[in-house]
């Protein structure tokens, strides 16, 4: 068992009283010198580990790591992955090719408010603008290019469909909805 004033040494936590006791034994014990000294060569050796263990890359191991980028394992992936977005930029359509501006008009001069709801709306309610005094209500909307189901609203609560379009289907409310078919450029 060592000594703990040997450890206090080790680890610079003596005062003034205790480095001249120590200094005291280390002169006149040679077996607590001796401790002491294998104590400090075990300090330097645990230090020293810490520096000499360093991790380091071999110069192989670096080469082989800057040319594994261009190996074919590597280059395929990234190609496909390359031509999947060229194709994506060029070839999905964007959003203003996909929907066509269609201008919905009506002549009601009986009412105060129309509105329009469809299924490019979800259903929700758009209300429509007074063309001046002239009785014409409309509003112009980017529609899909597909089939459409829509109404219009009168004065909050007429349903009203479009007297221009024939096709027409019921709705679940015992009304009908006109279906507009949307393909063309502009409607």
């Amino acid at each position: 068992m060592s000594d703990p004033i040997i450890s206090l040494f080790i680890d610079d936590e003596l005062d003034l009283d205790g480095k001249i006791e120590f200094v005291g034994k280390v002169h006149s014990a040679p077996s607590f010198r001796e401790e002491t000294v294998e104590l400090l060569n075990q300090e330097k050796l645990i230090r020293s580990e810490v520096v000499d263990c360093t991790p380091t890359i071999p110069i192989k191991m670096k080469r082989r790591t800057s040319y594994s980028l261009l190996r074919p394992v590597t280059l395929i992936p990234s190609a496909v992955a390359l031509a999947m977005i060229i194709l994506m930029l060029f070839f999905i359509p964007s959003k203003s090719d996909s929907t066509v501006p269609y201008r919905f008009v009506i002549y009601r001069p009986d009412v105060s408010q129309a509105e329009i709801t469809g299924s490019f709306t979800g259903w929700a309610r758009i209300p429509m603008k007074r063309t001046g005094l002239s009785g014409y209500w409309e509003i112009t909307l980017d529609l899909p290019r597909k089939e459409h189901q829509f109404t219009y609203i009168l004065e909050g609560d007429q349903r009203f469909a479009d007297p221009t379009i024939l096709t027409r289907e019921g709705d679940d409310f015992g009304g009908e909805n006109s279906v507009l078919r949307v393909n063309g450029r502009e409607a």
